[in-house]
């Protein structure tokens, strides 16, 4: 190969493991396609960023919306890096299950049976502990006793020990757009995904365990599934949420 070809090609893979290296250092979300399916994929290291959850305003009232927590981060000094629905919720915007911010429990767990995803048992937690993030079945994190810096419970689990939960159907017709979370390396990494496209939860939770390789992952919602990703310059809007999860930034 003549030299002058031999440094254009370097010179790409140099390119590219730069701009891979700056993703990963700040978080980017990207797009990302998988057994015909389109994905959007948000990785952050939480030795770079704080990851924290968000519920009620400073005046009580649930925030409902992206606009409103950037309003009040805002506010004090503070600016929205990323931001994602985080579990599920009732009518009231107050979350069903555990729920746990800024080391304070606002909500207890819920261990009760009942219909829906949420009761699509195992259900399960994610959580941050100790400066390390992770994804536990809902019965498992109660055992071990975890007193979490930020907790927040839905259903189900997608992923489950390396196993997609026993309930998913490879030929499900039941498809919607989706969103979730799952760790890696240790607690390090969370990966946060939410689906462009309409999918089965067996698409949704394969995923997480053939491509992303967390071994735990968990659902957070369906159909109001939503992510503020500046990056992107998206922040979507529609149904108000309850909880959020979010990672802050200094202005």
């Amino acid at each position: 190969m003549p030299a002058l070809a031999k440094r254009l090609v370097w010179g790409a893979v140099g390119l590219l493991l730069a701009v891979a290296d700056v993703a990963a250092k700040t978080g980017a979300c990207t797009p990302l396609r998988f057994r015909s399916n389109n994905y959007t994929v948000c990785r952050f290291d939480v030795q770079r960023d704080r990851i924290d959850l968000f519920w009620q305003a400073e005046n009580g009232t649930p925030f409902g919306s992206f606009g409103a927590l950037r309003r009040q981060l805002a506010s004090n000094g503070q600016k929205l890096a990323f931001a994602m629905n985080a579990g599920m919720y009732d009518d009231k915007l107050a979350p069903i299950g555990l729920y746990v911010e800024a080391g304070k429990q606002l909500k207890a767990a819920n261990t009760r049976n009942g219909p829906g995803n949420f009761h699509l048992k195992p259900n399960g937690i994610f959580y941050m502990a100790r400066g390390k993030v992770g994804v536990m079945e809902t019965g498992q994190f109660a055992k071990l006793g975890i007193r979490p810096r930020i907790a927040t419970q839905s259903g189900p689990m997608l992923v489950i020990n390396g196993k997609l939960h026993a309930r998913f159907l490879v030929n499900s017709t039941s498809r919607k757009r989706r969103n979730g979370v799952g760790v890696k390396d240790d607690g390090q990494v969370a990966i946060f995904v939410i689906s462009e496209d309409f999918v089965t939860f067996h698409e949704f939770a394969s995923l997480f365990r053939d491509h992303l390789k967390t071994p735990n992952a968990l659902f957070f919602d369906g159909t109001i599934s939503s992510l503020f990703a500046p990056e992107l310059n998206r922040s979507d809007w529609g149904r108000p949420m309850g909880p959020i999860i979010g990672v802050v930034r200094k202005n």
